[in-house]
């Protein structure tokens, strides 16, 4: 299905320039075309679902720390939270908790939705915990090295984030799916 996405600007890299007014569409899992909205809605607007957002779309934030965010820390289910709190476990606390893989899976689907909800596409590995590697590998985020900028082309993997002016994030993108919406 083709989705155009219409928002105030376009960032073809997360820090790069600003093209006011430019657009994304996407079909399936990919980038089907990128520029001004009017010439998107001309060539696709009849064939595709259209989904506003008042931000500034990039190819999202990529997390430098994610093995020791997701392996390092204890994310806690709601359920515990009268006995642990809300926020992650380290150090330790986290050595005190008796942590099986079942339980570092849960943790780590845990700590990749509050990733999701920061706009985050992209996570820097290895991730070497089996349980939070599966997580990672479900979860659409992309695992990538350490390195330079992720940019936004034309076929390329539809993974993006829209931004508020205040940095929040309104939605991620993985894989031409929608997994965040702020409410």
């Amino acid at each position: 299905m083709l989705t155009l996405h219409r928002v105030r600007g376009v960032r073809l890299v997360h820090d790069g320039r600003l093209d006011p007014g430019h657009a994304v569409v996407v079909d399936g899992a990919r980038l089907a075309a990128i520029g001004p909205y009017e010439e998107l809605w001309a060539a696709y607007g009849e064939r595709a679902r259209v989904r506003e957002w008042d931000g500034v779309l990039t190819p999202g934030r990529q997390e430098t720390e994610g093995a020791a965010l997701l392996e390092a820390a204890y994310h806690p289910d709601p359920r515990e939270a009268d006995e642990l709190g809300g926020e992650p476990i380290t150090g330790e606390a986290l050595a005190a908790l008796e942590m099986t893989e079942t339980r570092w899976g849960a943790s780590a689907r845990r700590g990749l939705q509050r990733l999701l909800a920061t706009g985050t596409t992209a996570l820097t590995g290895p991730f070497t915990r089996p349980a939070v590697r599966t997580a990672v590998q479900r979860s659409g985020l992309v695992e990538l090295p350490a390195g330079g900028p992720r940019a936004l082309t034309v076929g390329g993997p539809a993974h993006f984030a829209v931004f508020a002016d205040d940095g929040s994030c309104l939605a991620t993108v993985l894989a031409g799916r929608l997994v965040h919406r702020r409410r």
